[in-house]
């Protein structure tokens, strides 16, 4: 098998468990319904003010998804003691990284989803002509955080603190990916295109591709630790 056949590998893996149990995305959903409905009670029909906080108030739910995500990467590997078997895969231990990022980001993305169409629902925000520029802008975002999030996720795993100190390792990185994605987000929100803010774009191009490629020269390292 070649590198991309590995990655796929572990990727259908990891949907098969999920499809069978939907417990990942299950939870994922409901979080960011329950985020989504607190944040319409705390700012009121105001819509005004609603629209201007839109975007911190999406990334701040994004990222405490991607958190949960990427507890759960190695969650069942760790539980079965599986990982002995992830390394023993044939072939570059970088396709392991590629397969896990692949999963965490459809997860993610498909849970981003949702939470746009309900952020649409309940704060009354036309979407639907701005809904593709938006999932751009989250596939970045989301590469990014899975890229990240895989990583650390594999050093944690045989941690007995991993749930205290994922978060730390974690949230200090995505700072560009929040800006960036913060910034981009209001944009749409608000009627503009993000060929206007290219910087920005470029910043979580850069972001992912150095960290996909960090991740993936320093997976086997990681997995041997």
């Amino acid at each position: 098998m070649n590198l991309f056949q590995r990655a796929w590998t572990v990727l259908w893996k990891d949907l098969r468990i999920e499809g069978r149990n939907r417990e990942g995305l299950n939870t994922l959903i409901f979080f960011s319904a329950i985020l989504l409905f607190l944040f319409h009670f705390a700012l009121g029909p105001d819509r005004t003010q609603s629209g201007a906080a839109a975007g911190g108030l999406l990334w701040l739910g994004f990222i405490l998804m991607g958190l949960f995500a990427m507890a759960r990467t190695f969650q069942v590997e760790r539980e079965e003691e599986c990982l002995e078997g992830l390394r023993l895969l044939p072939g570059d231990p970088g396709a392991i990284y590629l397969g896990k990022v692949l999963w965490a980001t459809a997860l993610l993305g498909f849970a981003e989803l949702v939470t746009f169409l309900l952020f649409g629902v309940l704060f009354s925000v036309d979407l639907w002509t701005k809904l593709l520029s938006l999932m751009v802008v989250a596939l970045l975002g989301t590469v990014g955080i899975s890229a990240v999030g895989v990583l650390f996720a594999a050093m944690a795993a045989h941690l007995r603190a991993r749930e205290a100190m994922l978060p730390l390792l974690f949230f200090p990185l995505l700072i560009p990916v929040l800006l960036a994605a913060i910034q981009l987000t209001q944009v749409i929100l608000q009627g503009g295109s993000i060929f206007g803010e290219g910087h920005w774009v470029r910043l979580l191009a850069v972001f992912d591709t150095i960290f996909l490629v960090v991740g993936f020269l320093t997976f086997t390292f990681v997995l041997e630790e």
